[in-house]
């Protein structure tokens, strides 16, 4: 297993990692960088039916019985805009436990298995604790009333942050034009809402992980 992601962000997350080996967690990234392309690739098949769409409680959807309003809503419970991913930053990374991963088993990213009770329970408990000294904070933390949250995504403040602030309506639309997204007229008729909605609507890294950088430049553990 593994991912990209921006140098600085690499750094920390290795450092962190080697933390949390020595506490006995295999701290791995299952997803980090994802450019455009994939990420429409990911979008399109979704809204087409060709790839599983989600509701709020991972039962599936039939793209065909929703109209385009209703299909791009559904899909950005668990998936972002082409252009609007965090994962684009380099910054952004899906974890797991992989020692609590049975062999051959499929990595699927549920929050059942962050919560108390669940396979990763020890490393939800262990972020929470360790991940703000390493730069990381979780984005998706509760519902904001637009992306559910997610319990295995981190984000790299240093980085994260800036791209967020330059992350406006305008160059969304700018990344967005000519490109051969599916509902695409749904999308551009409400993007100023989808925006606020699914892009801005996310927690504020803590002073402690903007802090960082110097750390994640150093690729030194706390």
């Amino acid at each position: 297993m593994g991912c990209e992601l921006h140098p600085e962000a690499a750094a920390a997350f290795l450092a962190m990692r080697a933390a949390a080996a020595r506490d006995g967690i295999d701290l791995q990234p299952v997803s980090g960088f994802r450019d455009f392309d994939r990420q429409l690739l990911i979008w399109n098949g979704k809204f087409r039916g060709e790839r599983t769409l989600l509701d709020a409680d991972h039962r599936p959807l039939r793209a065909a019985d929703l109209d385009e309003a209703q299909r791009v809503a559904a899909i950005l419970v668990w998936s972002a805009l082409p252009g609007a991913s965090r994962h684009h930053w380099g910054s952004d990374c899906d974890v797991i436990d992989l020692r609590q991963l049975p062999p051959g088993a499929r990595v699927e990213l549920l929050g059942g298995d962050y919560a108390a009770s669940g396979r990763f329970a020890r490393l939800s408990a262990w972020l929470a604790a360790h991940a703000h000294d390493y730069g990381f904070f979780f984005p998706y933390d509760r519902d904001r009333g637009g992306v559910q949250p997610e319990p295995w995504h981190l984000s790299f403040a240093p980085v994260a942050e800036p791209a967020l602030a330059a992350l406006t309506v305008e160059l969304l639309r700018a990344a967005l034009a000519g490109a051969d997204l599916a509902g695409g007229a749904a999308v551009a008729a409400h993007l100023s809402q989808l925006h606020e909605r699914y892009v801005a609507a996310v927690a504020a890294p803590p002073g402690a992980a903007l802090a960082a950088t110097a750390l994640s430049r150093a690729a030194t553990p706390a």
